[in-house]
C-alpha cells in the first residue's frame, strides 16, 4: 500500500477512530511531522497523550483520543501564508472566530497559527482541527 499524503492518511485515522468513539488511535506509518502536528494538537487539547511504538515494520503512534475533535484534515495544498493573511484561512478552514486551530510550519518550527501571530511569523499551512 503506497500512502501519498501520510498527514492527512493520519489525521483521518484519528478522526474516524474518534467518530466511532474509540478511547485510541494507532497511526501508521509515523514521521516527525505526525508526530508534531499530534504534539501541537495535544497542546491545544484536542487529542491526548501520544506514544511512540517501535517495532520491525517501522514506528506507530498510540494516540489517547479525548472526544473533543469535531473536525480535523490536512491542508492541501500546503498554502503559503503571511502575517496579514491569517484571517483569510481563519474564515476558510475554521467554523467560528477563536473556534479551532489551524497547524502552521514556520522557520521557527510548528506551531498553531494563534502561536505564529503572537510571534509574527508567516509559514506554510498543514493541517486544522476543531
Amino acid at each position: 500500500m503506497v500512502l501519498n499524503d501520510t498527514l492527512s492518511a493520519a489525521l483521518s485515522n484519528a478522526m474516524n477512530a474518534e467518530r466511532i468513539s474509540r478511547e485510541e488511535a494507532v497511526i501508521f506509518p509515523a514521521s516527525k511531522i505526525i508526530k508534531q502536528v499530534l504534539s501541537v494538537m495535544h497542546k491545544s487539547g484536542y487529542v491526548g497523550e501520544l506514544k511512540e511504538i517501535q517495532d520491525s515494520k517501522g514506528n506507530r503512534l498510540k494516540v489517547k483520543l479525548l472526544g473533543k475533535i469535531n473536525n480535523c484534515c490536512a491542508i492541501k495544498p500546503r498554502f503559503s501564508v503571511t502575517l496579514k493573511e491569517y484571517e483569510k484561512f481563519e474564515k476558510r478552514f475554521l467554523p467560528a472566530k477563536d473556534f479551532g486551530i489551524i497547524v502552521v510550519t514556520t522557520n521557527k518550527g510548528i506551531m498553531t497559527h494563534l502561536q505564529a501571530k503572537e510571534k509574527k511569523l508567516g509559514g506554510k499551512l498543514l493541517a486544522y482541527c476543531y
